[in-house]
């Protein structure tokens, strides 16, 4: 788990707009609001260069010095242009230390299902509760030896410490499985030969 917030400076906004947003681009700024708890939004600029390297990790928590005003934020949504694929505003929640909130996890394998097997990952996130500066990078779990038809669900993981699952607890999460060719092999080896039909 990370228990570690990312301090940043940022600028107070007061011009607005798509002008406004596209010049604080071209100065290497993102335009982000901070909202939540009862405040009034704060309208920002964050340094690009800095928060795109920060948001590489899921559901960073970012500790931002507003004009001498600190503002402990988590990042809940990233707007980006669909072709460029820039950032081009981010939506910060206001949050407390000692907080819960609840955040999409990673799953995140690890070792090797049996000689043959495909491990599909069919379930990527987990909806976890969480203390807010306390949020897991990823859930790992091990697929080691796992036979054609296990099967991990949502409650059969080891969640970090502190963690509780909003996700459905009965959701299957990993399959395990023979590709696909084999599969019809088994079927067909185990179904019986037909009976030859009686002559008329």
């Amino acid at each position: 788990m990370a228990d570690a917030t990312n301090k940043i400076d940022a600028d107070l906004r007061v011009k607005f707009g798509k002008g406004a947003a596209r010049k604080l681009r071209v100065l290497g700024k993102i335009p982000a609001v901070i909202y939540g708890h009862g405040t009034t939004p704060v309208h920002v600029a964050l340094p690009a260069h800095q928060i795109g390297l920060l948001l590489r990790r899921s559901n960073a928590v970012l500790e931002l010095n507003v004009e001498g005003t600190t503002h402990l934020t988590l990042v809940k949504d990233v707007q980006k242009d669909p072709f460029l694929q820039i950032i081009e505003h981010l939506d910060l929640i206001v949050i407390r230390k000692g907080e819960k909130v609840q955040v999409d996890v990673s799953v995140h394998l690890t070792g090797e299902s049996a000689s043959g097997t495909i491990a599909d990952l069919d379930i990527k996130t987990l909806l976890l509760e969480v203390e807010a500066t306390n949020i897991p990078q990823n859930i790992t779990v091990s697929i080691d030896g796992l036979e054609d038809g296990a099967q991990i669900h949502a409650k059969d993981i080891v969640l970090p410490e502190g963690a509780t699952l909003i996700s459905d607890e009965e959701a299957v999460v990993v399959l395990v499985h023979l590709p696909a060719a084999e599969e019809e092999e088994e079927e067909e080896a185990a179904a019986p030969e037909a009976e030859a039909a009686p002559a008329e």
